[in-house]
C-alpha cells in the first residue's frame, strides 16, 4: 500500500480529516498498521467544554463537501490560526503542527493556559466541586477578578458542565448569568481527556486578543478559521453573548474586511456564520469566495418547535 493509499484508507475507515490522517500514518507501526492507528486515534483529545454553536457536529459534513481542510494547506510549512477559539472543535480535529489560538473571553483563555501548564492541579480542584443548585449559585456569584488563574479555570469548567445546556452567556457587566442545569450526574472532571488536551496544547500559543491581531502574523500558506459570534437571524435570536461587546453589522463588516485581506495575502480562510441576507451579501462582495449552505442542529430555543435543523453558511476562499 502506498502512502497516499494508506492515508485514504485511514480517512475512510476512521472518518478523520486528511491532515490528521497524515499524522496518524507517520506515527503508526507499519507492521500492524490499522490496529495501531486505531489505538492512536482513540487517544485523541476532544474539546474540554460544551460549547453552543461548537463545530464538532459539522466537521464530517465539511469534509464530505470537500470544504475542509483546504486541500493545498501544508501543515509542515503553514500555521493554523483560530481567533474565536471557543471550544476549539476544529483545532482538536486537525491537531496541526503549529497553531495559534485566541479569544476575547478572558476566563476561557486562562482555562486553556491552566490546562496547558497546570493540568494536575486543575484536576485536583475539579474533583472538589459538588452538584447542587445552592453550591452552583455560590460559585457563579464569584468575581473572576478576585480569583487565581487556577480558581478561574476550575470555576469555568464547573459552570460549563453544570449550567443549562453548557451555554456561555454574560451580561453587560461581564457577569456569567446562565441558570443551573438539571443534570443527574454531570462529568465535571474528565481527567483523562484533560491530560490529552494538556499534551496537545504544549506547543500552542493561546492568547486573549482581538481577532484582528491575526493580521500581524498570518502569511501566505497559513490556514485561518473564523467562528465569530453569529449575526442574529432575527431581532430576538441573539441569545448568546460570549463577551460583553456586541458583534453586529459594523463588527461583521470589519471581520469581512479582515477575511478579504488574509485572502489577498494567500492564506487559506474559512468562516462560519448564520445564513442571513446580510452575511451572504457582504461575503459575496469578495472576489473568489465560495459560500456554501450547511445544515446545523439547533438545540436551544425557548420555542421547542423551532429547535432542530437550521442552515448556516461556510465561507471559503479556496
Amino acid at each position: 500500500m502506498t502512502k497516499d493509499e494508506a492515508i485514504f484508507e485511514l480517512k475512510k475507515t476512521f472518518d478523520i480529516n486528511a491532515i490528521y490522517a497524515h499524522k496518524v500514518f507517520m506515527l503508526a507501526d507499519q507492521d500492524k498498521f490499522l490496529e495501531d492507528a486505531q489505538k492512536i486515534i482513540s487517544e485523541k483529545p476532544k474539546p474540554f467544554v460544551k460549547w453552543v454553536g461548537g463545530k464538532r457536529q459539522l466537521l464530517t459534513q465539511f469534509r464530505l463537501m470537500n470544504l475542509y481542510p483546504p486541500e493545498k494547506f501544508d501543515p509542515k510549512t503553514g500555521r493554523y490560526f483560530e481567533p474565536f477559539v471557543g471550544g476549539g472543535a476544529v483545532f482538536f480535529d486537525l491537531l496541526p503542527e503549529k497553531a495559534f489560538l485566541s479569544d476575547l473571553n478572558n476566563d476561557l483563555v486562562i482555562t486553556y493556559n491552566v490546562i496547558k501548564k497546570e493540568v494536575e492541579k486543575l484536576i485536583s480542584t475539579l474533583k472538589k466541586h459538588k452538584t447542587d443548585k445552592e453550591y452552583f449559585l455560590k460559585i457563579r456569584a464569584q468575581n473572576s477578578n478576585e480569583l487565581t488563574d487556577l480558581e478561574i479555570a476550575s470555576r469555568f469548567i464547573f459552570l460549563n458542565r453544570t449550567c443549562f445546556n453548557g451555554m456561555y452567556r454574560v451580561n453587560s457587566k461581564g457577569g456569567f448569568n446562565v441558570p443551573f442545569g438539571k443534570y443527574t450526574n454531570p462529568l465535571i472532571c474528565d481527567e483523562q481527556n484533560l491530560r490529552k488536551v494538556s499534551n496537545a496544547l504544549k506547543e500552542v500559543e493561546i492568547k486573549k486578543q482581538d481577532y484582528k491581531e491575526v493580521l500581524k502574523k498570518a502569511k501566505k500558506g497559513d490556514f485561518v478559521y473564523f467562528d465569530p459570534p453569529y449575526y442574529p437571524v432575527s431581532k430576538t435570536s441573539s441569545f448568546t453573548s460570549y463577551t460583553s461587546e456586541a458583534f453586529l453589522e459594523k463588527e461583521q463588516t470589519e471581520l469581512r474586511d479582515t477575511f478579504s485581506e488574509l485572502s489577498k495575502r494567500g492564506c487559506f480562510v474559512m468562516l462560519s456564520n448564520s445564513d442571513t441576507p446580510f452575511i451572504n451579501k457582504i461575503y459575496s462582495e469578495i472576489k473568489g469566495v465560495r459560500i456554501t449552505k450547511v445544515q446545523a442542529g439547533r438545540a436551544i430555543n425557548s420555542d421547542a418547535s423551532k429547535r432542530g435543523k437550521i442552515t448556516e453558511v461556510l465561507v471559503t476562499n479556496y
